[in-house]
């Protein structure tokens, strides 16, 4: 994987600011549809994907290089970004799930085509309560 570093003017940016430039950079590195599939940041020793008990100066790094990362971007010693270029890759497109509230708040993930389109009412044959367990679809 290559690196390349890239420096900031005027203090460390943060992460939307960090972000933009590391998919510009990309862009230069001839990805045509950058993604960003992994992230640290130094400061706080945040990354994404994080998992418990997970080493934050490389398990992002690791997971980067493993699926399918490409490119690893430094910016301004703070954030580290590993991208690769999706641009082969088919889209989704509308998924046929839906997030929907009860009226107690209660969050839940429903199955379209049972629920229909007509509601925004849960019911127990199409949707299952988010709990630790379950996604948000969001």
């Amino acid at each position: 994987m290559k690196t390349v570093h890239v420096e900031q003017r005027g203090g460390r940016p943060d992460f939307n600011e960090a972000s933009r430039m590391a998919r510009e950079v990309a862009l230069q590195y001839a990805q045509q549809q950058p993604t960003i599939v992994s992230w640290h940041q130094h400061s706080n020793q945040h990354m994404s994907p994080a998992y418990e008990g997970a080493n934050p100066d490389s398990w992002w790094e690791k997971y980067g290089a493993g699926n399918g990362g490409e490119l690893e971007v430094r910016v301004a010693d703070e954030f580290d970004f590993v991208l690769m270029d999706a641009r082969d890759y088919e889209t989704l497109g509308r998924m046929p799930l839906r997030n929907l509230s009860d009226r107690a708040g209660h969050q839940y993930l429903c199955y379209t085509p049972i629920l229909g389109l007509d509601t925004d009412t849960p019911t127990s044959e199409a949707c299952t309560e988010l709990d630790d367990w379950l996604a948000d679809q969001f």
